[in-house]
């Protein structure tokens, strides 16, 4: 088992990330393989704005892993802010290796140095693997998410 490294994405990171995002079986429906001016927005956005991170692990200059942080605000739980984690994802000949379990527990680290009251995810209904290893890392399904895709 490798060192990796979990860091703030940079621009140079892009390729790699959109790389994960579309290998995925969720993700080839939804995702492009490659970097377009709409992923080039999106990561400027991300970048720019102090309530969102895109993190990777970095493997010796590969990245091998990625998620996204937003924290949110709210008056819930005395105004603490939540940490919610999107499209995680950790490359499929990475898998197995402990990569996503240590990629979690840095993100339940940067949560609580953020002062959030809880960290919080969604995840697809048809990932059975994804479910075990989230209940492993001590989540619970305790709440019924519901999307409307635009």
């Amino acid at each position: 088992m490798t060192a990796v490294e979990f860091r703030s994405a940079t621009r140079a990171d892009l390729d790699a990330v959109v790389a994960l995002l579309a290998d995925d079986v969720l993700g080839k429906a939804r995702d492009a393989a490659t970097v377009d001016e709409r992923y080039e927005r999106a990561f400027a956005a991300i970048d720019a704005d102090p309530r969102n991170e895109l993190v990777v692990g970095d493997d010796g200059g590969e990245v091998v892993a990625c998620l996204q942080l937003t924290f949110i605000p709210g008056l819930g739980r005395h105004g603490a802010e939540r940490c919610q984690v999107e499209a995680v994802r950790v490359r499929s000949d990475r898998r197995g290796d402990g990569v996503g379990g240590r990629l979690m527990a840095w993100v339940v680290d940067r949560a609580r140095e953020r002062g959030c009251a809880v960290v919080q995810l969604t995840t697809d209904k048809s990932r059975a693997d994804a479910h075990r290893f989230y209940e492993r890392l001590g989540f619970v399904a305790s709440h019924e998410g519901m999307k409307l895709a635009l």
